[in-house]
């Protein structure tokens, strides 16, 4: 299972890779397993300003849709376009090339809420 140290992670199984006042999201290698094949990631908040925990896209796999959940508050300032014609790309490099969105943070702060590599290992039972 691979779950990268420099990641911060959530209990709804997304990480996030914090550059400043900048983060990319995406959904772990952990959550991409468990959701077996990705057939289409919807995200249509794309320049919408959301509170951390709310819905901001779904990930359908061929079994299941899941809810994506915002890590932190903030605009929504990129999608991964790329994952509208290759979704298989959150199976095949979920910390790389799958990455989903990109926000710009509207509270820094709630950064140190979100889970460590060895907190999410626990979570997950790894």
């Amino acid at each position: 299972m691979n779950i990268p140290s420099e990641l911060k992670y959530t209990k709804d199984h997304e990480w996030v890779k914090i550059d400043g006042d900048v983060a990319t999201v995406g959904i772990t290698d952990f959550a991409q397993g468990e959701l077996g094949d990705i057939v289409y990631v919807e995200v249509e908040t794309l320049d919408e300003t959301l509170d951390k925990d709310e819905v901001f896209g779904t990930v359908e796999a061929v079994k299941t849709v899941s809810d994506l959940f915002l890590p932190l508050s903030g605009e929504i300032i990129e999608f991964n376009e790329s994952l509208e014609d290759e979704p298989e790309k959150v199976n095949t490099d979920p910390y790389g090339d799958g990455w989903m969105i990109k926000i710009k943070i509207s509270d820094v702060s709630q950064a140190q809420e979100l889970m460590s590599d060895a907190d999410y290992k626990d979570l997950i039972g790894g």
